[in-house]
């Protein structure tokens, strides 16, 4: 049994137009059948009853209310009354003809089984030129005369059998070629809605993906400014608390490096939310945040209270921007723990290495190691930014028995290239 053609199912609305198609043609048959029978087609005596007209009209265009169901079925019911019609001299053959039309059309725009399509038409067509042959044979070696003159080279007898050759091979080629054609159209229709509908899905994955990425590049950037700053002003204002009584003016100091801290975090955050409100190509250009600031970064940390020093090997080079700014969060990141979870009397190391092939940024710490310590933002935020330059880093405790911490981040002079293009 025939279905609907996969391209596209049939909506209600289908179903509506072949019932009203279906009623049409047989309203049109019905019609045809009686203008026929008046005007005496096949003669008075020759042609078949009304009653076999009215007959003929429904088996003809009933089954096309069920025509895209089962388009084969339909088609050979429609075939063999057309054939049974006309041997029987029902005097209808219009919309017979449309009937057959529809039918032949139809089998090549909505079957489904194309192998079974293409036999099931070329089986019609070909019964159909075979059996106008045979009439025409018969029509022509009738010895009695049908109203049409045979005698010439080339006579009118003869002209109308061509004509009606003509006639038949335009009107089932057409129904061929056009049935195959909106099956065609169909596929090629339907491959395009999929493709829309699998670009759409692509557009929204891509977006929410963008919105996620965003989302954790806003997180990272709040997490290195808000956590940096506010250790900072802790430790700061933890060491005022503690010198208020017996040393003013160290305490004093002490407050004018956690309001210096609490500007430098004001400061890039406003720097943070300029960039959120314009566009991303901005950043590279306003962004304070590079390699050169480091000294000063190194500097702030010192004076916090933990000792730290910088030492730069190689000749600078330019670096991206892109890469600059998460080297330094790197830097700034690695920094903060280390004052955060050292202990008192540590020290931190910041050495920044530039060669041929990588530019490497290592910070080490003394001080106590917490073995089994959970990752927390600040290493996620760390992997993440030496994930999007292209390079790789090394997290964790420092080599031997000397304690403290070990934060390496390389990234290759290529890498560093393509980040900036990606950026």
């Amino acid at each position: 049994m025939d279905a609907s053609p996969q391209c596209r199912p049939l909506t209600r609305a289908d179903y509506r137009f072949d019932v009203v198609l279906a009623i049409v043609v047989f309203v049109g048959a019905l019609i045809s059948a009686a203008l026929s029978s008046i005007a005496g087609v096949y003669g008075a005596e020759q042609q078949s009853s009304m009653g076999l007209a009215i007959g003929y009209a429904a088996v003809i265009s009933l089954p096309l209310a069920f025509r895209r169901r089962w388009p084969s079925v339909v088609a050979v019911i429609v075939a063999l009354a057309y054939f049974a019609a006309v041997s029987l001299r029902i005097p209808e053959t219009f919309a017979g003809s449309i009937a057959m039309f529809v039918a032949i059309y139809t089998v090549g725009a909505w079957s489904t089984d194309r192998r079974r399509a293409r036999i099931v038409r070329v089986a019609l067509i070909t019964g159909m030129f075979l059996w106008l042959l045979v009439t025409m044979f018969m029509q022509a070696t009738a010895p009695t005369d049908i109203g049409i003159s045979r005698t010439g080279s080339f006579s009118p007898f003869v002209a109308v059998t061509l004509l009606n050759l003509m006639i038949n091979a335009l009107y089932f080629g057409g129904a061929y070629y056009l049935g195959d054609r909106a099956w065609n159209s169909a596929l090629q229709r339907a491959a395009l809605e999929q493709r829309t509908a699998e670009l759409e899905a692509e557009r929204e994955v891509t977006a929410a993906q963008a919105v996620a990425l965003d989302r954790i590049g806003i997180a990272r950037e709040l997490h290195d400014v808000v956590a940096h700053h506010v250790s900072a002003m802790g430790v700061q204002a933890g060491a005022a608390r503690a010198i208020m009584q017996h040393d003013p003016d160290a305490a004093r100091e002490a407050l004018l490096g956690v309001e210096a801290s609490a500007r430098t975090a004001i400061s890039e955050l406003h720097q943070l939310l300029r960039t959120l409100r314009t566009a991303s190509d901005v950043e590279a250009d306003s962004s304070i945040l590079s390699l050169d600031a480091i000294p000063a970064l190194v500097d702030a940390v010192t004076a916090s209270g933990t000792p730290t020093t910088l030492t730069i090997v190689g000749e600078p080079r330019e670096v991206p921007q892109f890469v600059q700014v998460n080297l330094y969060r790197i830097t700034q990141e690695a920094l903060t723990n280390a004052r955060r979870h050292a202990g008192p009397g540590a020290t931190a190391d910041v050495r920044v290495r530039f060669s041929d092939q990588a530019i490497e940024v290592e910070v080490t710490n003394t001080g106590r190691t917490v073995l089994h310590a959970v990752p927390g933002m600040g290493q996620l935020g760390m992997r993440e930014r030496a994930a999007v330059s292209g390079g790789e880093i090394a997290i964790g405790p420092r080599p031997g028995s000397r304690g403290g911490y070990l934060v390496r981040v390389t990234v290759p002079v290529a890498a560093s290239d393509s980040a900036e293009v990606s950026a």
